[in-house]
């Protein structure tokens, strides 16, 4: 079993004056939802995302060693510009993980960062960036540890990178590597912890491979209360302990629809979990709902075209307004035809993102 004391790592031999890693860090789309924390970015209950593969935060770091070592040195450029506003999150970042990183004061830091969909409008940009930040200095930290006797292994590598991407916004953990990923303690899925994200080990039907998700702009501004906020509220909430049973239960019953490939059962499971995840927002005190109007008419589009059609398309929502289109590659054709015909007038600007399931973090060489 693992504990967080596993991360911390044992006097670094090597010395590396300055350099550069860049690394592309996707977003997730959660299945079964995380509402609630504990402590330490603990996860309330466990939940389960497709990896996307378009959506994603490339990011550069470059480091120099420096004089004063007693504090930590950053600069924060966000699409080439200086983001003042950003630096307090990842101040807080570094203090929470530097007893894993106990390198981080020798530097001084260039975080150089940019995402491939709008910032902070509910496409989990939090975790795509903080993701790729981790994957940045894990490699610095695989360098240091160049000489110590062991070269670090891959599975070492990429659960401290999600360990860490953790403690900067819990679900970036799911976007460290793999397609499908489970975060948080679930006793049927072996391996599965609430300190990382991990590879889901079971079996997945052929039709969830390469699932499209096809991600509707109904609101890119500022969300009015952010996903940190809304953790929060589930420590007093009338319906917490409820919720977090039903998110083991459907978790549980995912693992058996991603083995026989049961689409409607997936459509159900899903659905509920979005629409659950907003209720939550909805009776929590103070409660505010982040749904728009065009959300819930683009919920009724897609409930009627499944109706009429039969095809196997349903939605999820993260925590804000936009909507995630959800279906199989095989009527990937249909369902575009659909969304251009039905849904891109309840877009902003008729912006939407089509992505698929992608394998996790890259490294840019």
């Amino acid at each position: 079993m693992f504990s967080a004391t596993d991360f911390i790592p044992q006097p670094y031999s090597h010395s590396i004056e300055k350099g550069s890693f860049q690394w592309s860090a996707p977003s997730n789309i959660a299945l079964v939802k995380y509402w609630g924390k504990k402590e330490d970015q603990i996860p309330a209950n466990p939940s389960v995302s497709f990896t996307l593969n378009n959506c994603k935060t490339i990011t550069k770091l470059a480091f120099a060693k420096k004089q004063n070592q007693d504090v930590f040195s950053f600069d924060l450029l966000f699409e080439g510009k200086s983001k003042e506003d950003f630096k307090p999150k990842i101040q807080k970042f570094l203090e929470r993980i530097e007893s894993y990183l106990p390198f981080l004061k020798e530097y001084h830091f260039t975080i150089d960062t940019q995402n491939t969909f709008p910032h902070s409008s509910g496409i989990a940009s939090s975790a795509s960036g903080m993701a790729a930040l981790a994957m940045n200095l894990m490699s610095l930290e695989k360098a240091l540890s160049r000489n110590l006797g062991t070269e670090m292994t891959e599975d070492y590598f990429y659960q401290k990178a999600s360990f860490l991407a953790r403690l900067g916004s819990g679900s970036a953990c799911r976007s460290v590597k793999g397609k499908v990923v489970v975060w948080g303690n679930q006793e049927n899925i072996k391996g599965s912890s609430d300190l990382f994200g991990v590879e889901f080990p079971n079996a997945i039907h052929e039709n969830f491979k390469n699932y499209q998700d096809t991600i509707l702009l109904v609101d890119k501004g500022e969300k009015q209360v952010s996903s940190s906020v809304g953790h929060d509220l589930m420590h007093n909430h009338p319906f917490a302990e409820r919720r977090f049973a039903q998110a083991h239960e459907n978790l549980d019953k995912l693992i058996t629809v991603f083995e026989s490939g049961n689409l409607n059962e997936f459509i159900t499971i899903v659905e509920s979990e979005a629409l659950t995840l907003h209720a939550m927002m909805m009776t929590s005190i103070p409660y505010f709902i982040l749904m728009k109007p065009n959300t819930l008419q683009i919920i009724n589009a897609i409930w009627k075209f499944r109706n009429e059609t039969k095809i196997p398309v349903c939605f999820t929502l993260d925590a804000g307004a936009n909507v995630h289109v959800l279906y199989p590659e095989s009527v990937k054709e249909k369902v575009i035809q659909f969304i251009k015909a039905e849904l891109v007038g309840y877009c902003q600007n008729g912006q939407y993102i089509c992505d698929e399931i992608g394998r996790g973090s890259v490294e840019i060489l």
